[in-house]
C-alpha cells in the first residue's frame, strides 16, 4: 500500500527551506568545481580571491556571506510569517543580486550555468515569500 498522497500539498516554507538548500548546494559545487581551474589556484597560492586579498577580514566576511543562506534553510521553517516574509525577500533579492555581480568578467561556462539556476532558485524564493500570507 503507498502511504503518499501525490496531490498533497507542500508547506510553502518547506518550500523555500528546500530552495535554499538547492542554492547552497550549487553555491558550493560552483567554489569546489573553481579548485580545477589553474588559474584560481595560483591566485589563492599568491593570495588572492579576484580582486580580494586572502586576510582575517576576508574570511571573516565570506564566512558571513555564507552563514547567511545556510541560516536562512532553518528560519524559512521557524520565523514567524511576517518576519519570515521579509527575510525570504530581502535576503533573496540581496544574493540574487550579488551573485549576478559576481559573473561581471568570468568567462567560464560552469560558472555562469550555476550562476543562473542560483538567481532562478532565489528569484522563485522570493516570489514565494511575496505569496506567504502574514
Amino acid at each position: 500500500m503507498n502511504d503518499i498522497n501525490p496531490t498533497a500539498k507542500i508547506d510553502l516554507r518547506i518550500k523555500i527551506a528546500a530552495l535554499w538548500t538547492s542554492t547552497l548546494f550549487i553555491f558550493a559545487y560552483v567554489d569546489i568545481f573553481a579548485f580545477f581551474r589553474a588559474d584560481v589556484i595560483n591566485d589563492v597560492l599568491a593570495g588572492k580571491v579576484d580582486v580580494f586579498a586572502v586576510s582575517q577580514a576576508f574570511l571573516l566576511l565570506t564566512t558571513i556571506y555564507i552563514i547567511i543562506p545556510c541560516l536562512m534553510i532553518s528560519l524559512s521553517l521557524i520565523l514567524p510569517a511576517k518576519t519570515n516574509r521579509w527575510a525570504n525577500m530581502i535576503v533573496g533579492a540581496v544574493y540574487a543580486f550579488t551573485i549576478m555581480g559576481s559573473c561581471i568578467g568570468e568567462t567560464w561556462i560552469y560558472y555562469w550555468v550555476g550562476s543562473i539556476i542560483e538567481v532562478l532558485l532565489l528569484i522563485t524564493i522570493v516570489r514565494y515569500a511575496w505569496k506567504m500570507r502574514a
